[in-house]
């Protein structure tokens, strides 16, 4: 054991002498490696920068929230199958809570509209305004920042009151403190009475909305605003993950009823829950990491080669040191490590700057999208690169490891 130490030690003076000595060599070598390598680490920040906001903008949604809505969120097939549906409104909502008491949590109905938000002489267009009741505290994970949320006698008295996301605070009233201050939302006024902390862009930046740019108003007064004719969604919240399936189960039978629709007929309405986006995520980040295996592979393949021929050279130009240290007793296992080591330290010195281009990268992408290199990312990264340095440098070591000394030693 301590003669292989020994002999791993001498390896990495060698070929860290032998690398120094040939710095532009060295350098021209490791580009196709330091491409491979950032391109592996790069894609590799961005799925798991993408992950973890997505993630984090799941939970607002809730593993255990049932939504029943009009027709699914993500429609497969043929959407004029489900575009004559019937609209859920507020008096079904009523009525499935009335059938559900006692066996769920709560139920919350939500409708929404895209008004322009004033205040004062400042306005922001495009704002999605959501009428909501208090038992949206039950169903979603966002919580008020600033003041109060909506509450049941908000609710049952139609009051013109509302909360703001973070972004609309921001942008209308700076440093000033919203709270009490009056926001027209479209044609009418509002009280603002809460900020809810910030959430950023729902599915980690894949195009979904921006949580942060929204008003939650109570659901009557929103009707009573902007017309009953809205369809609603409804939001709602089991007792417990392990009955999940029977609640769904109950949810539809309730709705059923309600619309009386006969045992012969299919639904006309969609249960939705959390996993429906987690499968499209899933498929889409399959589809990304497939690419990104595929240009790191080629990447990695080209800068492997380039490995492989430098270290031929290296062994041919170093024909007598290699015939002078056999005939002195080096072994055979002793000039294989050594040129082992010289190409995996190769590639090593690519994986650094790359993993530098990479952090680089990552914080430039996270300004417009979403990256994060973590300790995780920088390990399979070290471990790619000394991979692809062994498996490069292999034939080259073994050749070098086979030479006759005596061969060797005449080479001219």
């Amino acid at each position: 054991m301590r003669r292989l130490y020994y002999e791993i030690s001498e390896a990495f003076k060698i070929a860290f002498t032998s690398i120094r000595a040939n710095k532009v060599r060295g350098f021209l070598t490791t580009l196709g490696i330091v491409i491979g390598i950032t391109a592996v680490s790069t894609t590799m920040t961005v799925m798991v920068g993408m992950k973890n906001s997505f993630q984090s903008q799941l939970s607002a949604l809730g593993s255990d929230v049932l939504y029943v809505t009009k027709h699914p969120w993500i429609i497969m097939d043929d959407w004029w199958k489900y575009r004559n549906r019937p609209q859920i409104t507020i008096d079904e909502s009523r009525k499935l809570q009335k059938a559900l008491l006692g066996k769920v949590v709560a139920i919350n109905p939500s409708v929404g509209t895209v008004r322009p938000v004033k205040h004062q002489s400042k306005m922001l267009e495009d704002i999605f305004i959501r009428g909501t009741t208090e038992n949206e505290l039950f169903t979603s994970s966002a919580l008020p920042e600033e003041g109060r949320f909506i509450t049941r006698l908000d609710v049952e008295s139609a009051r013109y009151i509302c909360v703001i996301g973070s972004d609309v605070r921001d942008k209308l009233f700076e440093n000033v403190d919203p709270i009490g201050k009056k926001l027209r939302i479209g044609a009418y006024g509002f009280k603002i009475v809460g900020v809810i902390e910030k959430q950023g862009r729902f599915l980690g930046g894949l195009g979904g909305p921006n949580l942060d740019a929204q008003v939650a108003i109570p659901i009557t007064t929103f009707l009573k605003s902007y017309g009953r004719s809205r369809g609603l969604q409804l939001a709602v919240k089991v007792k417990n993950m392990d009955i999940m399936e029977d609640t769904e189960e109950e949810i539809i039978g309730a709705m059923r009823k309600i619309r009386r629709i006969s045992p012969t007929k299919e639904e006309n309405f969609s249960i939705n829950r959390q996993d429906t986006f987690t499968k499209v995520y899933d498929s889409i980040m399959g589809v990304v990491g497939i690419v990104g295996v595929m240009i790191t592979g080629i990447s990695l393949f080209v800068g492997g080669i380039g490995v492989m021929n430098i270290m031929f050279v290296s062994v041919t130009e170093r024909t007598r040191e290699i015939g002078i240290r056999k005939a002195i007793g080096a072994k055979k296992r002793t000039i294989l490590i050594q040129f082992l080591f010289e190409a995996a330290m190769i590639c090593l010195i690519g994986c650094t700057v790359a993993l530098g281009l990479s952090y680089a990268l990552a914080y430039i992408i996270n300004i417009f999208f979403t990256a994060q290199l973590s300790i995780g990312i920088v390990l399979v990264a070290i471990l790619i690169a000394v991979i692809v340095g062994i498996v490069s440098g292999f034939l080259p070591a073994l050749k070098a490891a086979r030479l006759d000394p005596i061969d060797a030693l005449r080479y001219e």
